[in-house]
């Protein structure tokens, strides 16, 4: 049974690849940067790909969506980006609840980063609510590490789940892996191998576990790489120098510490390795940066999935039972 969906702010297109694995149908994905949008193309030509600012965008021919979701602008709600919150111009709440308004959709996902649980944003994390409530909606917040779904990095991210009320009793957040993610090491062995290093399987065993968290960075940064000082060493203790990316991964004779490619960096943030992602190495790397995991992206789909169909199962016959006793 496939359901369908919309996405706002879509990326290099992390979310949409898990909610498509877990069976979600996207019937339009808007995204503002035209490089990202080569990216959804080049791997999806076949999705409907609006180049266009949110703010922008209608959802009203949308109106039987099955799910809104999107990864909607983080440094309104980053210590990078001075979590001015709502008084930040690059807070889109307000025009994820506009278009929520457009379509009605069955759910709504918004992801975040965990800044926006702080007690400073309290407030304004009710009023988001109190919105949805008053279309009626029942609401949750969560905060996700990727490492719990088989992503191999230490990334927290905060998701607001919001189902109509006669779905949402029976919506349950999905549960954490049993097993856990790979180590780097084991992640990117066949990579890091692949132009003939002979140091590969020392460094594997170096590479013991698993990545910090990946950043996108700012198009104001001058370059491509893995995140402030703190960052770095921690990549340093993986065998990863974090102080920029690489063209290609090292060759034999190599005695420098290997840097990441854009394609081992899109392995961490949990891209499928047959994704390909369009523009130069600094664009490539923030669109990774900046994605959102696929396998947290399934597996809440898969959770608000079950919703409607046990709903289909039972919500309905719960209704005609109640008919009859009245």
């Amino acid at each position: 049974m496939e359901f369908t969906s919309i996405e706002i702010c879509a990326g290099a297109g992390g979310q949409a690849i898990g909610l498509e694995q877990a069976g979600f149908e996207h019937l339009a994905l808007v995204e503002i940067e035209p490089v990202a949008c080569e990216t959804l193309r080049l791997n999806r030509p076949n999705w409907n790909i609006i180049n266009q600012d949110v703010k922008e965008f209608s959802a009203k021919q949308y109106s039987n969506v099955d799910l809104l979701a999107g990864g909607v602008p983080c440094p309104p709600f980053s210590i990078a980006g001075k979590q001015l919150g709502h008084l930040d111009e690059r807070d889109l709440f307000p025009e994820a609840l506009r278009l929520v308004k457009e379509c009605s959709p069955k759910a709504v996902m918004l992801e975040n980063v965990r800044g926006i649980l702080d007690i400073k944003f309290k407030e304004y994390r009710r009023q988001i609510l109190n919105e949805f409530y008053k279309m009626g909606y029942q609401c949750d917040w969560k905060l996700f590490n990727a490492a719990d779904y088989g992503v191999s990095q230490l990334r927290r991210r905060a998701i607001l789940v919001a189902l109509k009320k006669e779905y949402f009793d029976f919506f349950e957040w999905p549960a954490k892996n049993d097993k856990p993610p790979l180590t780097v090491g084991e992640l990117l062995h066949e990579h890091m191998a692949a132009s003939g290093w002979e140091n590969v399987d020392n460094w594997k065993l170096a590479a013991n576990n698993i990545a910090p968290t990946l950043v996108g960075g700012s198009k104001k940064h001058g370059g491509a790489d893995l995140g402030p000082t703190r960052a770095k060493q921690s990549w340093a203790l993986l065998g990863v120098d974090g102080k920029g990316l690489a063209d290609a991964p090292p060759v034999n004779g190599s005695i420098a510490m290997p840097k990441l490619t854009v394609k081992m960096a899109a392995l961490i943030q949990g891209f499928p390795k047959e994704w390909d992602f369009a523009g130069k190495k600094t664009s490539a790397y923030r669109q990774v940066g900046n994605a959102f995991p696929a396998p947290v992206a399934k597996a809440i789909g898969l959770s608000i999935k079950k919703a409607f169909i046990k709903y289909k199962q039972y919500g309905y016959e719960n209704k005609r039972l109640a008919s009859q006793i009245a």
